[in-house]
């Protein structure tokens, strides 16, 4: 690992490799993950990707987005996400990603809760699996990346309002230090702080806890998703989601007597609701979901590896009942971005689930995630592309020159961090994690 890149990317989901293969191939990247680089969210969304299938369906996507999210979306994000979403798309195809298809070899488009129409693509029930394994196999292709799995960002390199870098944990334990012209925090939710999560339990929201600790604007902290339904188990492990397009196909809810209770295709947080209710008014841990309702196809050849999970759980759904129950999934609010996912903090950006760009508003439409990340993703490289250009007077010569040759010590003292307490991750986790409960509980409260 060098001193000093042109970007530093923290993450290697879907957000961060599409920023990667959209800066330019003289710029040097270095890419780290905190765990191994499948170890992210993107690799579990299940039911699909959105898209705008054509022109005569903006409106009524755009009304879906803002309806689910209670009003309370940038008009201007949804906007770009949905008007981008075709492109997006395209690129994704052309690296190989294989999304399901009619007999007639045109797209096959699925529907999920809370969309008036077909317009969401998928393979088979590991939609996300598809896309990020494509690229990130293309972005270890690049000769300009470097990728480091188990090096963990601890701490931002910041003077008056700008980054200049990153403080890591590399894959020895040791402390480094490393420059970049610009940084992208890519680190996906907060699902780790939580008990019950279908989330990864090392997502635990570094990139939010460092921006407050640096006064680097948040917003929405508190709109927190819950997803409607998860694989029920005793076992204190990370929640196996059962894809919301299972209910966009015919499967229905029932409650301990085997009556249905609700629409399935309402809202997330509108049905978790419902959910929840039901299983108080029936004193039990969750509800039942019919997957036997779904006849106009073989459910193991269209979710294969659902019912894989369920049959390794000792429930056959295409005999039996699949018990499910709310968990936290996803997050909507977290750092504040513009269009360009740019922070309140010069050369400081942020995509995907750690960011707030306000298309999700207070609830997330289904299956908007995944495009939402490689929209603004995108938008991120190329707005560093275009502030480069700006500043091509300097030479390309980074403003941090002065210190990257400077010792560890001299940089703490620089900067303003402790090396010896940074080391020290169980610690900081517990600081981290209560500096996002409270900055929750502090929205809660307004």
């Amino acid at each position: 690992m060098k001193k000093q890149y042109d970007v530093i990317i923290v993450g290697a989901g879907v957000a961060g490799c599409f920023a990667a293969l959209h800066l330019p191939p003289d710029r040097q990247i270095l890419m780290i993950t905190k765990e191994g680089i499948e170890e992210c969210d993107s690799y579990l969304a299940q039911g699909g990707i959105c898209v705008l299938k054509d022109p005569s369906d903006y409106d009524a996507f755009f009304e879906d987005t803002m309806k689910a999210g209670h009003y309370e979306n940038r008009k201007e994000s949804v906007d770009c996400m949905i008007r981008s979403s075709k492109g997006v798309i395209e690129e994704l195809m052309e690296i190989g990603v294989d999304f399901a298809r009619n007999p007639d070899g045109s797209l096959e488009f699925t529907r999920e809760g809370a969309h008036s129409t077909n317009r969401i693509l998928h393979h088979e029930d590991i939609t996300g699996q598809e896309i990020t394994t494509h690229l990130q196999a293309a972005v270890k292709k690049l000769p300009n990346v470097e990728i480091h799995e188990y090096t963990r960002m601890v701490d931002l390199l910041t003077q008056n309002n700008r980054c200049d870098g990153i403080v890591a944990i590399d894959s020895d334990g040791k402390l480094v230090t490393i420059f970049a012209s610009h940084v992208l925090l890519a680190t996906g939710g907060i699902g780790g702080i939580y008990e019950n999560s279908t989330n990864y339990p090392s997502l635990t929201g570094d990139s939010l806890a460092l921006c407050l600790k640096h006064n680097i604007r948040l917003e929405h902290v508190n709109y927190v998703q819950i997803h409607p339904t998860t694989f029920y188990s005793e076992k204190k492990e990370r929640r196996f989601l059962v894809s919301e397009s299972v209910r966009g196909e015919g499967a229905t809810l029932l409650d301990k007597n085997g009556n249905r209770f609700t629409d399935e295709l309402l809202p997330r947080d509108l049905l978790t609701a419902e959910i929840l209710k039901q299983m108080e008014k029936d004193h039990t841990k969750y509800v039942h979901l019919n997957m036997m309702a779904i006849t106009k196809f073989d459910i193991a050849k269209r979710f294969p590896h659902i019912v894989e999970h369920c049959l390794e759980c000792g429930i056959d759904p295409k005999k039996e009942y699949v018990p499910v129950v709310p968990a936290q999934h996803y997050f909507m609010g977290g750092i504040h971005v513009d269009l360009n996912s740019h922070t309140s903090m010069d050369h400081l950006y942020a995509s995907g689930e750690t960011c707030c760009n306000g298309v999700h508003g207070k609830n997330r439409l289904a299956s908007n995630s995944l495009l939402e990340s490689l929209v603004f993703a995108k938008n991120a490289a190329e707005h560093m592309i275009l502030i480069d250009g700006q500043r091509a007077w300097e030479g390309r010569q980074p403003r941090f020159i002065k210190n990257t040759d400077k010792s560890l010590s001299e940089l703490a003292d620089i900067y303003g961090f402790d090396p010896d307490w940074l080391l020290d991750t169980k610690e900081e986790d517990e600081e981290n994690k209560q500096l996002i409960w409270d900055e929750i509980d502090r929205e809660n409260a307004l």
